[in-house]
């Protein structure tokens, strides 16, 4: 057993190369070998968000408070809430992000393959941002 107290799990202002927004990550937990996964708790101020990504072996984000936004490449802009799951499959084109007008905090799962666990594309620009958002 390996008990990781909060108080040395230092906060993490991201790259915004591959955000937009104020937005911090907290880190969780990093397995240790054979092990792989990973997970962090993302808070997104209202309008921050992810850049497009895709994730080798698939991302689970938990929303653990607020409302936020997902879409997947071609897809809707979906709003999720606390309590929401969303499954991300290995490779699927995605961002996540706060709404336009609420923060979000999620908890994001992935497991690490060949020393990475995002692959991260271009910034999700303010059109698509601002496009059409598929109600629950």
């Amino acid at each position: 057993m390996k008990i990781t107290h909060s108080e040395t799990r230092a906060s993490i202002v991201p790259s915004s190369d591959y955000f937009t927004g104020q937005v911090r990550q907290d880190p969780l937990n990093a397995a240790e070998a054979p092990g792989r996964v990973r997970s962090i708790s993302v808070t997104f101020e209202p309008g921050a968000r992810t850049a497009w990504h895709t994730h080798p072996l698939g991302q689970t984000l938990v929303i653990t408070s607020g409302s936020g936004l997902v879409q997947t490449w071609g897809g809707p802009i979906r709003r999720v809430g606390a309590g929401d799951v969303v499954w991300f499959p290995a490779g699927e084109k995605h961002w996540h992000g706060a709404g336009p007008t609420t923060a979000m905090t999620h908890i994001a799962i992935q497991e690490e393959l060949d020393g990475r666990t995002a692959d991260w594309l271009e910034k999700v620009s303010h059109e698509q941002y601002g496009g059409e958002i598929q109600e629950r």
